[in-house]
C-alpha cells in the first residue's frame, strides 16, 4: 500500500516515470523505503530544500499512526 502510493506519486512528478522503482526493506524497528529514479528526477523528487520529500514523509507518517511501523524514505539514482 505505502510502496504503491510512493511509486504513483513519484511517477506524477518524474520526467522519466518508467524508471521509478520502489523497494521496501523491513527491519526490526524501521521499514526503509528506497525510491529509485532516473538521475534527472532525483532533484525533482527531493525538491527545493527537501520540501517534496518532506511532504511524502508527512503522508507516510499518517500510516505510522495507523499501523505502528516507523518508515524512512531515501531517493537513489538508478
Amino acid at each position: 500500500m505505502i510502496s504503491d502510493f510512493v511509486a504513483q506519486f513519484a511517477r506524477l512528478i518524474a520526467s522519466y516515470p518508467d524508471d521509478i522503482r520502489v523497494e521496501m526493506k523491513e527491519g526490526d524497528e524501521i521499514t526503509e523505503i528506497v525510491l529509485y529514479a532516473n538521475q534527472v528526477d532525483v532533484g525533482k523528487l527531493i525538491g527545493k530544500e527537501g520540501k517534496m520529500i518532506g511532504a511524502i514523509k508527512t503522508v507516510i507518517s499518517g500510516c505510522k499512526a495507523k499501523d505502528g511501523v516507523s518508515y524512512r524514505i531515501n531517493v537513489e539514482p538508478v
